[in-house]
């Protein structure tokens, strides 16, 4: 699926219903999910915390705290895209603070281009974040197998006395002759081994 036809979740984060009819209209069903409304930042920890959202779109201040810190946590913690809308008096300030997590900052009240222009970086900033997490699980992987045959060839060296080369040649000609991948036939030498 290409960005362009991908639909993004949304949790939106505000105590006014006003603000959220005000938003809905820029939310085009095409591009975006139903968003979940949560009208307090304990709401949002709590759903993020059993669901994966892309986006977080936060009014400040929340009931239960400004919402700063709630922003930064999500940069911080996920590959989130999150825009924080914020009063004119407080922008600079948020701004400056919010800025080096990765939040875009608005100002409120704001425009419905601005709004839409803001989560369209923010769709952007997210594709850009999952192709990186896609990448990260692949080396995560590689490394992982990379474990594993090592150890599959150390109990192979301890246990049949072969050296290092033999081992790995023996793991590498299993693997072609079964047509499998090197970590199943390290799981197999490891499940016989244990």
């Amino acid at each position: 699926m290409t960005a362009s036809q991908r639909r993004y979740s949304l949790v939106l984060a505000s105590p006014s219903n006003r603000f959220v009819q005000a938003v809905m209209p820029f939310l085009p069903d095409n591009r975006y999910e139903t968003p979940v409304l949560c009208t307090d930042a304990a709401a949002v920890r709590k759903l993020l915390s059993v669901q994966k959202m892309d986006l977080a779109l936060i009014s400040m201040p929340l009931p239960d705290e400004a919402g700063l810190s709630l922003a930064t946590d999500i940069c911080a913690g996920s590959g989130m895209g999150v825009v924080l809308l914020t009063s004119a008096a407080r922008y600079q300030e948020t701004s400056d603070r919010a800025a080096p997590f990765g939040v875009m900052t608005l100002q409120k009240p704001t425009s419905g281009q601005l709004l839409t222009q803001a989560l369209g970086i923010a769709c952007a900033t997210r594709e850009r974040l999952r192709r990186m997490e896609e990448k990260n699980a692949s080396i995560e992987e590689k490394m992982e197998e990379i474990r594993l045959v090592s150890h599959a060839k150390w109990v192979l060296i301890d246990q049949l006395k072969m050296s290092e080369p033999e081992a790995h040649r023996y793991i590498e000609k299993l693997a072609m002759d079964r047509c499998v991948t090197r970590r199943a036939v390290a799981q197999d030498i490891l499940s016989i081994y244990k």
